[in-house]
């Protein structure tokens, strides 16, 4: 009897990698999966733990999907992911609902861990892998339809050690994925209709270090950029202490890297850097921001910062708001730091108390709300190209994107066009207007 199944994928892009290849091995054995967690028979969650509301969110939905044990056609939950990597005994322990928990890193498991359940052989509900191994998937995944975009993997755990931070114990070491297994995955994604990827890893900057011996990004977005059918390639979690030259001659000269790069920063006092473990200071920071504008006029910087470190002076904090409002990056989210157990962090002191920390947070939202604002006006009368994503049929307009704006984190275009646009093609827009974070355009004939 085919069992129906239910994934719920919670956190960041990577663990939606993640979820959408072990749907995918799921896809050719005996089980259905669906949408319908009310109706389910196995429930899969695939959790995240980077900061307290990340744990919270996971937390609470284990706790709702156990209820339909009792009150619904639940037989299975299975919980893996981050959470399920560093609180395996307390979850085995507090939540008796839960049948299995599997690792990160033992991901691939899945669905042996099902056929052990149904039998009545798992005799260890944790089923975990060594931290480091790292999980053995088909290049096949079950990607969203409606979307034009993929994220693309291209290298687990992390080597940073920053001080607020948990990943490198719950994914291990960095570890690269080979150019020819990347390249592969990128041409079944744009098989199935994605015209954008979108390069995510805890550190993409690095890749190759450990493989290749040396930085090797450039050279992976050289192969990518050969993929046929591929419009847009966007860079994410770039450290700026590893943005050497070669990768900016990269992003120069290959016409489908999106002249973007997505850099966060953290903080500009070097103080506060120092205390996060932070490998660069706020000089070298602005240093490289110079010469990537300089090397790549046109180029779209997004950054995150976290607000209320511990031992953030008001200096330090006003030091921040200025360097925003003289550098004016194009794109910023700010984050108040998050006191995680069992990281450096937790441990310094003072530690800043929320009141301060949301009143810091929202002082510099305020700050970049403005700048980036005022940079959408300035885009009036620009032509660029915009890949459509959608379509509100009430207001006849389309919804897309530009190489300016990254998907779910960034704005969005509004599009008058007067011909019918199918979803993911790419269309020459003139931008009339802005409307706050967002712009007015229409389709330029």
């Amino acid at each position: 009897m085919i069992m129906k199944i239910a994934f719920v994928s919670l956190g960041c892009d990577k663990n939606l990698v993640d979820s959408e290849k072990m749907v995918a091995e799921l896809l050719n054995s005996d089980y259905e999966v669906t949408d319908e967690v009310q109706n389910t028979e196995v429930c899969v969650i695939n959790t995240c733990c980077f900061i307290h509301d990340a744990k919270e969110e996971s937390i609470n939905t284990i706790l709702e999907l156990a209820q339909l044990k009792e009150t619904g056609s639940l037989k299975y939950l299975i919980v893996c992911g981050c959470l399920a990597t560093r609180y395996a005994d307390e979850i085995s322990e507090l939540i008796p609902e839960v049948d299995a928990i599997l690792s990160s890193s033992a991901s691939d498991e899945l669905l042996q861990t099902l056929d052990r359940l149904k039998a009545g052989e798992l005799s260890d509900k944790k089923v975990t892998k060594d931290v480091n191994h790292t999980p053995v998937f088909k290049v096949e995944r079950l990607h969203n339809t409606l979307k034009n975009f993929a994220y693309l993997k291209i290298a687990e755990g992390c080597d940073k050690h920053c001080t607020y931070c948990v990943i490198p114990s719950i994914k291990g070491a960095y570890r690269s994925t080979p150019i020819e297994e990347i390249v592969e995955e990128a041409k079944h994604a744009v098989s199935k209709g994605k015209n954008e990827l979108i390069i995510v890893a805890q550190e993409t900057t690095l890749y190759g270090i450990d493989i290749y011996g040396k930085k090797s990004i450039a050279l992976l977005l050289e192969k990518l950029n050969e993929v046929e059918g591929l419009d847009w390639i966007r860079l994410m979690y770039c450290y700026p202490e590893e943005i050497d030259d070669e990768l900016i001659g990269a992003m120069k000269k290959l016409d489908k890297v999106c002249k973007y790069i997505d850099m966060p920063i953290q903080h500009i006092s070097d103080s506060v850097l120092k205390r996060m473990g932070r490998l660069t200071t706020g000089d070298d920071i602005r240093n490289i921001i110079n010469k990537l504008r300089k090397e790549i006029p046109d180029i779209v910087i997004r950054t995150s910062l976290i607000t209320g470190f511990p031992g953030e002076t008001e200096e330090d904090h006003k030091e921040l708001l200025e360097f925003l409002k003289e550098y004016k990056l194009e794109r910023v989210g700010v984050f108040t730091f998050s006191k995680e157990e069992g990281t450096p962090a937790a441990k310094l002191r003072p530690q800043i108390t929320k009141k301060v920390k949301t009143a810091r947070r929202k002082e510099l939202m305020l700050a970049q709300q403005q700048i980036t604002f005022d940079a959408n006006n300035r885009m009036s009368g620009r032509i660029l190209d915009a890949v459509i994503e959608g379509k509100l049929v009430e207001d006849c307009v389309y919804v897309g994107r530009t190489y300016r704006d990254a998907p779910d984190v960034d704005g969005q275009c509004f599009i008058e066009a007067d011909r019918d646009i199918v979803l993911g093609e790419k269309i020459k827009i003139r931008i009339h207007k802005a409307s706050g974070y967002d712009l007015i355009a229409s389709e330029v004939k």
